[in-house]
């Protein structure tokens, strides 16, 4: 297998979205003092919290399941032949291969998550 490599299509938007999280709650006194814009960026505040943890998860899963599946070569050069193809190795391999949905996951968080901002926002 080879080395762990970062998922940079889902590390950016988390990163992004934490720091933008982490500003409007630095600055929560002046934006929050209006009334009227208070409701705006309570929902943005949910938003952009529950969109990090949702990308960051899958950025999680995804090093994991590639530090799951490189546990199983054994000699080290990069494949996987003889003792170290097992029933376990092949979990870990389908894991790691099968990740539509973490790669989709900046998409579909979005949408999930103002789908759920939307009624706050109402609120």
């Amino acid at each position: 297998m080879e080395p762990i490599t970062i998922p940079y299509h889902l590390l950016l938007p988390t990163i992004i979205s934490f720091l933008c999280f982490s500003v409007i709650l630095l600055k929560k006194k002046k934006l929050f003092r209006n009334n009227r814009k208070k409701s705006f960026w309570i929902t943005v505040t949910v938003l952009l919290l529950l969109y990090s943890l949702i990308v960051g998860a899958a950025t999680y899963e995804y090093i994991y399941a590639q530090w799951n599946a490189n546990r199983y070569d054994l000699d080290g050069d990069g494949f996987f032949a003889g003792d170290e193809i097992t029933e376990a190795q092949e979990a870990a391999m389908l894991r790691l291969t099968s990740d539509v949905g973490r790669n989709f996951s900046v998409f579909v968080g979005l949408i999930f998550t103002a789908v759920l901002a939307l009624p706050i926002y109402i609120w």
